[in-house]
């Protein structure tokens, strides 16, 4: 009897699924592009940006990818991330992609500031003012400015983040329940429940809000305050009505040396909340505690533990995470996600296998283990070397190789 992809995912959580491998990843629309011209087909290089993330998509079929969790932030407006909503496209022609960060309802209306012959400067879904290459509208962009900048400011912008606010939430509540519920059969199941750090950073700025931590530390807890009651009152009307697997929380507060902020205040400002949304979680059953978080977190690692989060992607490599020390260090209490240096898919076949082959049999056959390229597959990647990772990935994983045609 075949087993679901949600009941494999739970096992593979919850150690109960030793040497099973639950792959896929996440591409830059670049990327497809030039595998097509590589010779991939010409149906991976999705019309959307987001199909990728479509478990029924042809991407994943062709791959042979399990499904990402379902994110149920597809529907509800703004507490999620870069990736849920599909940006306007402007009247210049250039599809800009990083449209919405925060969960902010209503956004911003997007408004083009200014361009030149290489760049557009424009004001966001989020109400930032960022700067964009024409010729990559989907990198990193420049950041120019913050819609929060005191006290007066953020009275309005609070003003947008109301969980009651009915724009926020499907019109068909029911119908949507409905869909969900039968997705969640097969599918595993995510609710973006936000995060502290994150998006108060979106709001700021980062130099301005390391600063406000010291300087206004009674604005940074209002803040914080108005995000737990935000999340809160989310989870308490989605899980009441449909089956979550996962919660996910979205911080990004560490760079290549460690966090951005210290311990210290991690514990002070942010362990208390997120002890009462994982408890919250908890109460109804969701056991998975996602959070997302680029750069070296191993100093947060056991703040994020105690405080009920259980695990943590994509471990970037280039920021010195040693994915087989961090398993042997806290065994079974850690989910481990991403791990697969991105870099070693640039320089070819030789260092994809060694990084394969470095961790991926040890950290597969203790379980807990979600692998990915520890990001977004970038550019420079061939498919011919992504192929190669992805047979060699199924090699270590006793799984037939598949033939790309």
């Amino acid at each position: 009897m075949s087993i679901s992809a949600r009941e494999r995912f739970l096992g593979i959580c919850r150690f109960e699924r030793p040497g099973d491998l639950y792959l896929r990843d996440s591409f830059w629309p670049k990327t497809l592009e030039n595998w097509v011209k590589q010779g991939a087909p010409k149906e991976i290089a999705t019309p959307k940006f987001g199909d990728q993330y479509r478990p029924k998509s042809f991407l994943y079929d062709y791959f042979h990818f399990d499904p990402r969790p379902q994110w149920l932030t597809e529907v509800i407006s703004g507490i999620g991330g870069v990736f849920v909503h599909q940006p306007p496209q402007l009247d210049t022609g250039i599809v800009l992609v990083w449209e919405q960060y925060t969960p902010v309802v209503p956004s911003y209306e997007p408004r083009i500031i200014s361009e030149d012959k290489r760049t557009i400067t424009y004001t966001s879904g989020d109400g930032q003012t960022l700067k964009v290459f024409k010729d990559n509208p989907q990198k990193m962009p420049t950041f120019l400015d913050w819609p929060v900048k005191d006290r007066a400011t953020w009275k309005e912008y609070k003003k947008r983040l109301d969980p009651h606010t009915p724009e926020r939430w499907p019109s068909d509540w029911n119908a949507y329940v409905r869909e969900m519920n039968k997705l969640g059969e097969e599918t595993p199941v995510a609710l973006e429940v936000g995060g502290f750090y994150g998006y108060l950073r979106e709001w700021i700025g980062s130099e301005r809000i390391l600063y406000m931590f010291y300087d206004d530390p009674g604005l940074i807890e209002d803040m914080m305050e108005q995000m737990l009651y935000l999340e809160t009152e989310v989870i308490k009307r989605v899980l009441k009505d449909i089956k979550v697997q996962q919660a996910t929380f979205w911080e990004d507060m560490c760079y290549k040396a460690g966090p951005l902020i210290s311990p210290a205040m991690v514990r002070k400002f942010m362990m208390p909340r997120y002890k009462k949304i994982t408890n919250l979680l908890r109460s109804y059953g969701v056991d998975v505690i996602y959070l997302d978080s680029d750069g070296n977190v191993e100093q947060l690692i056991p703040l994020w533990l105690e405080a009920g989060i259980n695990y943590i992607w994509p471990f970037e490599v280039a920021a010195g995470n040693d994915a087989v020390a961090i398993r042997k260090k806290y065994g079974k209490d850690l989910i481990i996600g991403g791990t697969i240096d991105k870099r070693a898919l640039i320089k070819g076949k030789e260092a994809i296998r060694e990084e394969v082959m470095s961790k991926v049999p040890f950290l597969l056959g203790q379980g807990g283990y979600l692998p990915t390229i520890d990001h977004t597959v970038p550019p420079d990647v061939t498919f011919e070397n992504y192929c190669y990772y992805l047979n060699l990935m199924r090699e270590v994983a006793g799984l037939a190789k598949l033939s790309f045609q």
